[in-house]
């Protein structure tokens, strides 16, 4: 199994449908080589700390759109 490095150098949108989160990035993808200290079957994804805060912000918008479309009875966490 191949494995890759992937650096998120831009976030250009964020949107669900159907029950799927899509992300569209600007990405660096590149193949990994071989190091010691990690899995080889493991690809990483790094992307710099204010892009991950505005995916943490932009997911909680996305996640709260989806729990408006679940009934009142669904929302309220009894199952």
């Amino acid at each position: 199994m191949k494995t890759y490095d992937i650096e998120v150098q831009r976030l250009k949108s964020l949107r669900h449908d159907r029950g799927l989160i899509e992300i569209g990035i600007d990405a660096l993808v590149l193949p990994r080589s071989a190091r010691d200290d990690e899995a080889a079957t493991t690809t990483s994804l790094r992307f710099p700390v204010e892009h991950a805060r505005s995916l943490l912000v932009l997911l909680k918008q996305q996640i709260a759109e989806l729990d408006k479309l679940q009934p009142r009875s669904r929302r309220s966490g009894r199952c």
